[in-house]
């Protein structure tokens, strides 16, 4: 019994996509050339991806013997068709990927939209956020998609126009493939929009923006050719005849030597890769040869991608063996903390029947990946030194998701640090590397100093930064919060330690130029402060003693009463709040209360202890005092209701009236 056909199915739009639509539909765009250049880059996957599926599965019944993309323009129809015949879609498959925004981050787009609309020469958005297809209502007033999977029997008729809704039905008949019909606006004079139904301008497009692609872009245009006459003595008559164009010359760019590439070719060659239209910052180009031989040409972007610090993004680079596409977004070429590079890697030697398990034991691909790691990282060193603008923004850019490597990628944590740059004390406007930090070190310093914060203002309004500021010591400012994760690990940069002036003990006295007899008064007045003390510090411990390990003097506050410092090894106050955040249990902690010994508080604090030792008020005092300190260096109370409570019977005790 035959079955029916499914009837023209009427969908609206999701409220997403409706308003992407009419952003993107009313926008100005600084190049509505891109619509062109995205279906050309969809077709092209198309075209991979049915090659390697018939290479795997012989009984897919896909023809494979002239893979191709082809153009046809009709001037006085106003349409433009573009065609593949690669792997072609589903019905499932065209209402998720064509009616609905699948990506995430659509409000973020919206809003860069919006701005957009206003900006003069704001950058292209299309292909940053992945929704390429939406382009060609840019230029078109309809446009209607028909396809089919391969290795299926029916096709599926896609139609909008734009609007809130758009039909889809199955139709049977369908070549395998897709084809894209685009319904054109009439040609905008003002708007310099070119006329995409003239064969001309697509030639023109193709040749500037898909010249790289390596499956033949096909147009039939027709001429009209002089036909010399039969006889001696006739005359000459012409015949129009229809021909069959190759628009684009489809060499491999990353097989081609360096010096043959133009600038605007590699940047062309970036885009189609990696779906964005800024400039890329750098091209790294890699022919290896000997044990393991491979191609590779890598991209540096100018702009982060919008998904960079997204969970569920998608990372790597394209992978090929000799010359056939193998996948997108192959991870395992790739770190994560290199997420954002882009590109091609050419394999001679691997299978062409390579999965990504396969991949993840494969010797020859581990040690791509490490070369290809060092090239990155070298790469972005060199900027430093003959480019340090275009250094700058790449670190600014990418500088949090590279200092990920130094947790993960032991093996290149020198080099990570020797291309990193921080914020500093030495200079409000300007990072510094770790070679001009070790430069600048005091005579007899032994450790780079840094403290860790959620941000710049934060730290350096911290009271551990007190005596350090006062004597001249300069510190990292490390605010972003993979600096907790990486800091911890034990780090340090050729030969030099990292030590945060938050944890252990520091004694900034400078003994240089001082004399035995100097050096033993200065010890003495410190003990002499110790004894002084004593009686205070007991009892705070015990006062405390839920709260904090020990309490003892400082050598670090010139202004502050009093701040809390941890072991060496233990966590700060914002790993354990990651930590947390994350869902992972810590044990209670408790550390360590130093006092100014110069502050009137502290020193009020120790005479008043000494005349009433039992004065409950004192008590009140010391929890403040403890609390105040958490605080200062960005911790969390355990009971802020009880210390608001505590801190506002104390300000009314202290009130006098005459």
């Amino acid at each position: 019994m035959a079955t029916s056909t499914p009837p023209v199915e009427e969908r609206e739009f999701a409220a997403e996509t409706r308003q992407l639509l009419d952003l993107m539909v009313h926008s100005i765009y600084s190049n509505k050339d891109s619509f062109l250049r995205e279906l050309i880059s969809n077709a092209s996957d198309a075209l991979d991806k049915v090659r390697l599926e018939a290479y795997r599965d012989k009984d897919l019944g896909a023809d494979t013997s002239d893979l191709h993309i082809e153009l046809e323009p009709d001037t006085d129809g106003r349409t433009l068709t573009l065609r593949d015949n690669g792997i072609g879609m589903s019905r499932d498959e065209v209402v998720d990927l064509i009616g609905t925004v699948a990506k995430s981050g659509t409000g973020e787009l919206r809003r860069k939209l919006a701005e957009a609309k206003d900006a003069a020469g704001s950058p292209d958005l299309i292909g940053q956020f992945g929704i390429g297809f939406y382009s060609t209502f840019m230029v078109a007033d309809k446009v209607t998609l028909l396809t089919r999977k391969a290795g299926e029997a029916t096709g599926t008729r896609w139609e909008s126009d734009g609007g809130g809704s758009y039909t889809v039905e199955s139709v049977p008949d369908v070549a395998q493939g897709t084809q894209v019909t685009l319904h054109l606006k009439p040609v905008d004079e003002e708007d310099n929009l070119h006329d995409y139904a003239d064969p001309a301008t697509l030639r023109s497009l193709v040749k500037k923006y898909s010249d790289f692609i390596s499956w033949p872009i096909r147009m039939e245009v027709t001429r009209t050719r002089t036909v010399e006459p039969a006889e001696e003595g006739g005359e000459e008559t012409t015949e129009t005849v229809v021909e069959t164009d190759t628009l684009n010359s489809m060499k491999a760019l990353w097989a081609r030597p360096r010096d043959e590439v133009s600038d605007e070719e590699y940047a062309e060659f970036y885009r189609h890769v990696s779906h964005a239209w800024d400039e890329p910052a750098e091209v790294i180009s890699v022919n290896a040869e000997g044990t393991f031989e491979y191609q590779a040409l890598l991209f540096i972007p100018s702009q982060a991608p919008f998904d960079l610090f997204m969970r569920d993004s998608r990372h790597g680079v394209q992978l090929y063996v000799k010359r056939v596409f193998i996948m997108d977004d192959c991870d395992e070429l790739m770190p994560e903390y290199l997420r954002f590079v882009k590109g091609v890697v050419d394999a001679a030697d691997l299978s062409l029947n390579v999965s990504r398990e396969i991949l993840q034991q494969d010797r020859q691909i581990r040690a791509i990946r490490r070369r290809l790691t060092k090239k990155v990282i070298s790469a972005i060193k060199d900027l430093r030194g003959s480019d340090p603008e275009k250094y700058l923004s790449v670190w600014t850019q990418f500088g949090r998701v590279l200092k990920e490597g130094l947790v993960s990628d032991p093996d290149n944590r020198d080099a990570l640090l020797a291309v990193a740059s921080f914020d500093t004390t030495h200079s409000a406007d300007e990072q510094t590397s770790l070679q001009d930090y070790v430069s600048r070190m005091k005579p007899g310093q032994s450790s780079i100093y840094f403290l860790t914060g959620e941000s710049r203002a934060q730290i350096e309004n911290s009271p551990h930064m007190e005596a350090f500021r006062a004597k001249g010591y300069e510190v990292l400012l490390l605010s972003d919060p993979i600096d907790e994760m990486w800091t911890s690990a034990g780090a340090d940069f050729e030969g030099t330690p990292f030590q945060s002036i938050a944890k252990g003990e520091v004694d900034l006295d400078d003994d240089a130029g001082k004399t035995d007899d100097e050096k033993k008064a200065a010890e003495q007045e410190k003990e002499e402060r110790r004894k002084e003390f004593a009686d205070l510090l007991s009892w705070l411990e015990q006062t405390l003693g839920e709260s904090v390990s020990q309490v003892r003097l400082s050598t670090r506050l010139t202004e502050s009463p009093a701040c809390v410092v941890g072991d060496t090894f233990s966590f700060s106050p914002q790993l354990e709040k990651l930590y947390r955040a994350s869902g992972q249990a810590l044990p209670p902690s408790k550390r360590i209360l130093e006092l100014n010994p110069d502050h009137p508080l502290v020193a009020g604090l120790r005479e008043a202890h000494a005349a009433r030792p039992d004065d409950p008020a004192l008590t009140d005092t010391a929890h403040l005092v403890y609390g105040a300190a958490l605080l200062a260096e960005g911790g969390e109370l355990s009971d802020p209701a009880a210390f608001a409570k505590t801190l506002a019977a104390r300000l009314t005790a202290g009130l006098t009236l005459d």
